[in-house]
């Protein structure tokens, strides 16, 4: 496949919109007034995809039509086949609270050939598919492109973060080009062929509940973090070819499942609806922060959620830690220790990490367990504890992330002991925290502490 296709690609834009769209080489593709005629133009079917109950509120039904050549119904039956890396077995190793870190994952040996599918690997997880209740962290490394195959996962949406090379997307409503840097989401159900050019890496935040949504701002008002108008989404795009033998890979329940066909699976010529895949840029996330003492909580830099049941609990966020100003006065500003009812896995795009500025390498990742404490290294600490308080440039050059979630994940064995880039001293970060207690601190000092925002008398 040439890459050529992925150039000058134009998108529609706005979180969650209802978009129509049509392939300009086909004009008036989409019917008129109504979304099932009898016979629709150019001689297409008429197809529904729901990512949401019938009877959803309106506000969470999602559904998109699509008017394609073929209905996708028309492929041979399904088989079961090798399923690699991945894994929803999540009870198979012995739990262990301890914090973990990664090295960063192995890209293919030399001579193998590796596409975006059979590079999928599972690291950790919590809860099951066929209940529709839970998440699974991947992480994918790949060499070659996806050839006459395509895949959909059955079981939830793939929030796709790019490390290391770009990924260029073809799904059913159009091609989508995304960098490191940037991030896609796929939702459920939607079939899409990655294509890429050398050594590629990255991570996976899966769900198994709803979808993304953009979180709630409260009193920070109307704008402000991920803007609705920087998300973007593809135009119908679509190809008209007979393959003998083109794969269809499902994710069910878990499982790897492939069907035949004689045809490519994206030729949509049109759609409308606002069930789809898009894009984000992190660069352009607005970022809120405290500008006079103490930190906010790390929720102000959440990109996405996926909500549970419970009011503002999440099953997953995707938090971001880009580029921005430290000011606060009187206070200790990289993240501070804390033990969490959240589970907090950490990964790095590229840069260094201001609270881990070693051995927390791009593509490696982290995982802090619910209440396992964790935080600052010593040699940050010390540096932090000292350092003059004056506004300064806070991650420059660095980007990394946060799958936050409210359930309790397992590694997986892959996790745990195949992928053997687990990091046995990433306990000795905190060893060298010193003991700094000093019962004569009040004799000192005159008992002075707190923010400098009025004189203490």
């Amino acid at each position: 496949m040439s890459l050529k296709e992925f150039s000058n690609l134009k998108y529609n834009t706005g979180f969650g919109g209802e978009f129509a769209s049509e392939d300009p080489r086909c004009p008036e593709s989409l019917p008129k007034g109504q979304n099932n005629p009898q016979i629709c133009p150019y001689g297409l079917y008429a197809e529904q995809l729901s990512g949401s109950a019938f009877t959803a509120p309106r506000s969470y039904n999602v559904r998109t039509w699509f008017y394609r050549i073929r209905p996708a119904v028309c492929h041979k039956p399904f088989s079961r086949i090798d399923q690699g890396n991945m894994s929803n077995d999540f009870s198979s190793t012995v739990p262990d609270p301890a914090q973990t870190r990664w090295k960063p994952f192995d890209f293919p040996k030399k001579g193998e050939e590796i596409d975006f599918v059979n590079g999928l690997a599972t690291i950790c997880g919590a809860g099951d598919p066929k209940s529709r209740h839970g998440i699974a962290i991947h992480v994918y490394s790949c060499n070659i492109s996806m050839t006459n195959k395509a895949f959909y996962n059955s079981d939830g949406d793939f929030l796709i973060v790019p490390q290391e090379g770009s990924l260029y997307i073809k799904t059913e409503m159009g091609k989508i080009v995304v960098n490191p840097n940037e991030i896609c989401v796929i939702p459920m159900g939607i079939r899409f062929n990655v294509s890429v050019s050398g050594n590629t890496r990255g991570y996976i935040l899966e769900v198994f509940d709803a979808h993304f949504e953009l979180p709630s701002l409260g009193p920070i008002g109307a704008n402000g973090l991920a803007n609705p108008r920087d998300f973007e989404y593809p135009t119908a795009c679509y190809e008209d070819l007979d393959i003998n033998g083109y794969k269809v890979i499902s994710k069910y329940q878990g499982a790897f499942f492939e069907a035949l066909q004689d045809h490519s699976p994206f030729d949509v010529v049109a759609w409308h609806g606002n069930y789809a895949p898009y894009k984000y840029d992190l660069s352009k996330f607005m970022v809120i922060n405290s500008v006079a003492f103490d930190h906010a909580d790390p929720s102000i830099f959440t990109v996405l959620t996926c909500q549970s049941v419970k009011p503002g609990v999440a099953i997953a966020d995707f938090v971001i830690f880009p580029p921005r100003w430290g000011v606060a006065d009187h206070t200790f500003r990289p993240p501070y220790y804390h033990r969490n009812c959240m589970s907090e896995f950490m990964g790095l795009i590229l840069g260094k990490y201001e609270a881990k500025e070693g051995g927390f390498l791009p593509g490696g990742a982290s995982l802090h367990s619910m209440m396992t404490p964790h935080g600052p290294d010593s040699e940050c600490f010390n540096k932090a504890s000292t350092e003059d308080l004056k506004p300064v440039r806070v991650a420059d050059g660095t980007m990394s992330f946060m799958f936050e979630s409210s359930l309790s994940m397992a590694i997986t064995d892959w996790g745990a002991k195949i992928c053997e880039k687990v990091d046995d001293e990433y306990y000795k970060c905190w060893q060298g925290i010193e003991k700094k207690f000093n019962p004569n601190w009040r004799d000192e000092t005159n008992g002075e502490s707190g923010p400098p925002t009025k004189k203490r008398r």
